[in-house]
Order: structure tokens, then C-alpha cells, then sequence
């Protein structure tokens, strides 16, 4: 028993390959740098084009379903070309889309040129699920949800340095983040081209690739028509929808709330870097002993439950405190459920399937996040700055029981 148990771990460690797990970290740790050093600054790059705060924000969660839309339709078709081709060319080919999609963002100069810079960007938006698939190849099943959640601490990393970042970089121009997103981007790209090791293996691959799965909404069938999954997805798209509106309105709610600058709300998205290695550096590994992957992702949710009850009261008293009390509360929720929503979804299929799977729930994530700014915007400016907050708490509630009743029916059984 004991020469089976030191076999099995040494073939664990040596299907961990060093540089491809290096490069996964580097990769996730630039995204979060180069897609949180814009957030501060949007609002302030739409403004000029704009005539009205109402209108402000409308247009700002409005680049955010464009971009939303963009990733719905092309993770499917990213997910299956890297089950075909491999992950590398696809990573380079998203990253490449990235870098311009940032520079036509700062280049601006018309409204129509910043949502032809996020439908760029949009468009090969796929990044993160084929980097998620690549960790899937690269990692044993049994610690997928320990190393998902070091992705979820590098990210946090990179989104503590990218939106101080951003708001001091905005002091020269408020184009100057989006040029320096657009550069780091390209500097990934350069790195991975010199060291980065090709995870899916040649046997590992699809031989062709369906029409059918290079449709998103036949994506979003067949993956729903799996009933291990079909809880975990409507609660993470129930989830998803309230997320995509915070993120939509972040910024445009301090500036018209709080009347913050852009230094102030890149400190402001920093301490969510912050929440992300606070919690995965000390507090998942203790719950991960502990708790299940469908318990911790359900005690996420209750707390960003929690986190938006703190984040309406500020807006409804214009008392800042509260909400950064609620941000803290609710980046902790975020950062313990994306891990392990990732390692029970990556469970459920084989290595064959990971970019599959992935594609699937990056499409039901982007679908999310481009239903969830068009209503937060709408009611953000209709029924007041607090109305976003009060959706996400009924949706994730609902989304928590959902997920619940998921556990309580896969004990029985």
C-alpha cells in the first residue's frame, strides 16, 4: 500500500511541469494587471463624449455587454480550436487581440473607436478559459481547486498593482493606461513565445471539430443537458449577472456617489487584488481541509450577499465607509467561489474536453456579464445608485439555494 501511495505521488509531481505552471502564473498575473489598470479610468475616457452623468453611465455598461457579447459568441470556437490545435497559438492569438484592442481603446477619439476597441478585445476575450483549460491539462484533477485558487491569488496580484497603477498613469493622460496594458500584454506574448511549453498533448486532442461546438448557444444546451452541472451553472450564472453589473458601474458609482478620482478608485479596486491573496495565501487552504469545493463556493456566496447589503447602505446614506467595508466582505466571497466553481467544473470532463467545458462557461459567463450591466445600468439610473447592490442580493440568494439544493440531491443519491 505504501510503494502504491509513493508511486502515485511521484507521477502527481512530475505531471506538474515547472515552466508551463511558471508561464500559467505569469500569464494570469499580466491579465490581471492589464485588465485592471482601465477600470478607474472609463468613465473618465467616456465622459468627453457624453452629455449627461445618466448617459455616462449607460455608455460605460454598455462597452461592458459589448465586450461580454464578443466573448459569448467566440469562447465556444477559442475553446474548441485549443482542443484541436493546442492551447499556445490560441493564448497568442488572444493576447494579441488584447494588446489591440487596448491601443484602439486609448487612441479613442469617438465613441464608435471604444466599442471597436472592446470588440477587439472581446472577440479574442478568451484567454482566461484557455488558461484555465491549459492549468487543467497541467495538473492532476485532485489539486486543481489548490492551484485554481493560487490563479484567483496571482490574479489578485496583478489587480492590486494594475488599478494604482492605472489612476497614477492617468495623471499623464488617460489614454497612458490603456498604451501600457497594450504594451505588458505584448511583453506576455514574447515571453510565452520563448518559454512557453505546449500542455495539450497531440494524443490529448480532437481530430475534428463539430460545427455544433462552435455554436454557442448549442454549447450552452449541451452543457446544461449534463445534470452534474446544470446546478452549478444556473447558481453561477445567477451569480455572474449582479457581478457583471458591479464591475459595469464600479467606477461610475464612486465618481457620482463619492465623487472620487481616478487614483482613489484604483485604490479602491486594489484592496479586491488585496481580498483575492489574503484569502487564498491563508484562508482557503484552511477551509479546503475542511470544507467541500460546493460548501466553500456556497459560503462565497453568502458572503457577497453580505458584501452588497454594506455596498447599498453606502449608496443609500453616501457613507464611503460602508462601502469599502462591503467590497472587503464581498471580494472575500469572490475570491473563495471562483476556485472552486473551476475545480468541480474542471472534474466533470477529461483532458479531452477541458476547452470544451471551459469555452462552455466562459459563453454562460460572458452571457451573464452582458445581461447584468445593461440591467444595472438601466436601474442604476432609473431607480438609483443603490438598485444594483439590492439585485445582487435577491440573485445571489437564489443562487445560493439553487446550488444548495444541488448538494443536498447528489448526498442522496
Amino acid at each position: 500500500m505504501s510503494i502504491f501511495k509513493s508511486s502515485n505521488k511521484q507521477n502527481t509531481e512530475q505531471a506538474v511541469d515547472k515552466h508551463a505552471l511558471a508561464f500559467g502564473l505569469i500569464s494570469v498575473f499580466l491579465c490581471g494587471i492589464g485588465f485592471s489598470i482601465i477600470a478607474p479610468i472609463v468613465p473618465f475616457l467616456v465622459q468627453p463624449y457624453t452629455s449627461s452623468p445618466g448617459e455616462q453611465a449607460i455608455v460605460v455598461t454598455l462597452l461592458t455587454s459589448v465586450y461580454a457579447l464578443c466573448v459569448f459568441f467566440a469562447a465556444p470556437v477559442l475553446g474548441a480550436l485549443s482542443d484541436k490545435y493546442g492551447r499556445r497559438p490560441l493564448l497568442f492569438l488572444c493576447f494579441m487581440g488584447s494588446a489591440i484592442g487596448y491601443f484602439v481603446f486609448g487612441i479613442g477619439g469617438a465613441l464608435w473607436i471604444l466599442f471597436v476597441g472592446r470588440i477587439i478585445e472581446g472577440i479574442t476575450g478568451g484567454s482566461i478559459s484557455t488558461i484555465f483549460a491549459y492549468f487543467a491539462d497541467i495538473i492532476p484533477p485532485e489539486q486543481r481547486t489548490k492551484y485554481f485558487g493560487w490563479v484567483s491569488a496571482v490574479v489578485g496580484a496583478g489587480t492590486i498593482i494594475g488599478p494604482t497603477l492605472g489612476g497614477l498613469l492617468a495623471k499623464f493622460s488617460y489614454s497612458t493606461p490603456m498604451y501600457f496594458g497594450a504594451v505588458i500584454t505584448l511583453l506576455n506574448v514574447l515571453y510565452g513565445f520563448l518559454y512557453m511549453p505546449e500542455s495539450l498533448s497531440k494524443t490529448n486532442r480532437l481530430k475534428d471539430i463539430p460545427l455544433a461546438r462552435l455554436n454557442p448557444f448549442t454549447q450552452l444546451t449541451s452543457l446544461l443537458s449534463m445534470k452534474s452541472l446544470q446546478r452549478l451553472l444556473i447558481s453561477a450564472f445567477l451569480l455572474w449577472i449582479p457581478n457583471g453589473s458591479l464591475q459595469a458601474v464600479f467606477s461610475q458609482f464612486t465618481v457620482d456617489t463619492f465623487s472620487w478620482k481616478p487614483a482613489l478608485i484604483g485604490i479602491m479596486f486594489s484592496i479586491m487584488g488585496f481580498q483575492d491573496i489574503l484569502s487564498q495565501g491563508f484562508i482557503m487552504p484552511k477551509l479546503l481541509m475542511k470544507l467541500s469545493d460546493a460548501q466553500i463556493a456556497i459560503l462565497g456566496m453568502v458572503s457577497e450577499i453580505a458584501g452588497y447589503t454594506l455596498i447599498a447602505l453606502s449608496a443609500l446614506f453616501s457613507f464611503y465607509p460602508l462601502f469599502i467595508a462591503g467590497m472587503f466582505i464581498f471580494g472575500f466571497g469572490d475570491s473563495i467561489f471562483g476556485p472552486s466553481f473551476n475545480g468541480m467544473l474542471s472534474k466533470s470532463v477529461d483532458a479531452s474536453e477541458q476547452g470544451r467545458i471551459q469555452g462552455g462557461s466562459q459563453s454562460i459567463q460572458a452571457l451573464a456579464r452582458m445581461i447584468g450591466p445593461i440591467i444595472g445600468g438601466q436601474i442604476y439610473v432609473s431607480l438609483g445608485h443603490a438598485a444594483p447592490a439590492f439585485m445582487g442580493m435577491i440573485l445571489i440568494s437564489a443562487a445560493a439555494l439553487v446550488l444548495y439544493k444541488g448538494t443536498r440531491q447528489k448526498r442522496s443519491v
